[in-house]
């Protein structure tokens, strides 16, 4: 199902793509036995900052994984490098069958990966991309949430100034992908049109597009995104320009982003997210967050975890399929398919599609069973604002 006001937009989008802890580790109680399989499957998570994979991610794995009978086991790594070295070698002595990676530094966790490797065992890259053409990777069409970002804010603000707020720099999702769907929507030709100006950007002609453009946020770190924002909004104040739009890779870089324009009493121009957590749903119901690019991650979790179970029963990865709901469906079907990733490899990935929320389409997140409920959503909303109705 797609949003109504966006469904346009929507209908020409091409599937391409370049697209809290100590580190100690858990295992799930008391799983179903609906199943017959003895899988160990491991998860070794980047950090439960980001609210969403505690939230929908892990508790879809864990539940795919039990009910068929198998053993759920986990770590998280705590935004650590080295703690998610250490995560892996303590799953795989674990008895760890398949290892699901979502990775903190796609290259520091290679030596993770090459461990997983030598023990015979199968990995998922998830949600991140890890350049080996070994792993599965499984995850949404990163650059259509890119270009579904830029599409609802140039349709809103087709010409002006720019605040460009990307995520943390080692992971591909902020440095490559979501900047391609952006440029797919038309960003850098309006750039390069000067109908756009980027406030946080080189001086005209001077630097390389899309890396010298806009400020990266580490560890996609809401503080620390809020403290980039004040500073260009002070930047912005004192050479006498206004922001007119801003897009933002994620939620918590959003929310960072709001908390700077009302610190700075500045007002809210149309602003882009992803992920569907609740405060920024809310926002967005609030009118302080344009669009927020819903990935429904049960879904995700749900193909990770039988994507598992089948490697686990000797499935070779291009025979798996996924079974996920129509409304996030792989474009090109639902089993793996070639990716030529960024750095040159061929992996074989599944593709899951992602949703944009725009204040009038609300009631798609409520009515799916998200766990953002309509109680988050609505929050405050009065009949002044622009999720009046969908919170009816």
């Amino acid at each position: 199902m797609v949003t109504r006001k966006l469904a346009a937009v929507l209908g020409v989008f091409a599937l391409v793509l370049a697209a809290c802890g100590t580190g100690t580790t858990s295992q799930a109680p008391g799983g179903s036995q609906a199943g017959s399989t003895d899988c160990t499957v491991a998860v070794s998570w980047n950090n439960f900052q980001q609210p969403r994979w505690a939230a929908a991610d892990k508790p879809n794995i864990e539940q795919v994984v039990e009910d068929a009978g198998g053993t759920y086991i986990d770590a998280d790594a705590d935004l650590s490098n080295e703690q998610q070295l250490t995560d892996v070698s303590n799953l795989i002595s674990q008895g760890a069958d398949v290892l699901i990676l979502l990775a903190q530094d796609q290259n520091a966790v290679l030596p993770a990966l090459q461990e997983a490797q030598d023990n015979g065992i199968p990995v998922i890259a998830y949600d991140r991309l890890i350049e080996d053409p070994e792993i599965l990777y499984i995850t949404f069409n990163n650059v259509g949430v890119g270009e579904a970002e830029a599409a609802a804010i140039l349709e809103e603000v087709p010409e002006g100034n720019y605040v460009l707020i990307k995520g943390d720099p080692g992971d591909p999702n902020a440095s490559t992908f979501l900047p391609q769907g952006w440029d797919n929507a038309g960003l850098k030709e309006k750039v390069d049109a000067g109908e756009i100006t980027i406030l946080n950007g080189p001086a005209s002609g001077e630097g390389t597009w899309p890396d010298d453009y806009g400020t990266y946020t580490d560890a996609w770190d809401t503080a620390t995104a809020q403290e980039n924002m004040e500073a260009i909004i002070d930047a912005a104040n004192a050479d006498g320009e206004t922001i007119d739009a801003i897009l933002a890779e994620n939620d918590s870089t959003a929310l960072g982003v709001v908390a700077a324009l009302e610190a700075k009493n500045y007002g809210f121009p149309p602003l882009s997210g992803q992920d569907g957590d609740p405060a920024n749903l809310n926002n967005v119901a609030l009118g302080k967050q344009y669009v927020d690019v819903w990935k429904n991650a049960n879904e995700l979790g749900k193909a990770a975890g039988q994507a598992a179970l089948a490697l686990c029963e000797g499935t070779a990865v291009e025979d798996i399929v996924i079974d996920v709901d129509d409304s996030v469906a792989p474009l090109e079907g639902n089993s793996p398919t070639d990716f030529e990733t960024p750095g040159g490899n061929t992996v074989k990935s599944v593709i899951l599609q992602p949703t944009p929320i725009v204040a009038e389409d609300l009631d798609v997140v409520i009515n799916a069973g998200w766990w953002a409920t309509k109680e988050d959503i609505c929050a405050g909303v009065t009949e002044a604002d622009p999720g009046w109705e969908d919170c009816q």
